[in-house]
């Protein structure tokens, strides 16, 4: 239990402030780390789903690759609308 004295309390409090450093925009680094955070999660994500494969201007293209794959011994093959470039992917995924 600390002492009852202004003053050894001030002290306690000066040596805990001085040891934790600068907390005045410790709210404002952590919303920043967030953010980066965030936009390296996105990116990551768009990489992975989109920048990684093929696109397809229209349907119609992807629909005409995916015969092509047919022709070649790949079956099960669909196509669909990818949300962050807006064209079409293709993929072996049964969409239930």
């Amino acid at each position: 239990m600390g002492s009852r004295k202004g003053s050894a309390k001030a002290r306690q409090r000066a040596a805990f402030e001085a040891g934790a450093g600068d907390l005045g925009d410790a709210f404002a680094r952590e919303e920043r780390r967030r953010d980066e955070a965030d936009a390296e999660r996105e990116a990551a994500t768009r990489r992975r789903a989109c920048e990684s494969k093929n696109r397809y201007a229209t349907r119609a293209d992807a629909e005409e690759a995916i015969a092509s794959c047919a022709a070649h011994g790949t079956r099960g093959l669909s196509a669909y609308r990818c949300p962050h470039c807006r064209g079409w992917h293709l993929t072996s995924h049964p969409w239930d």
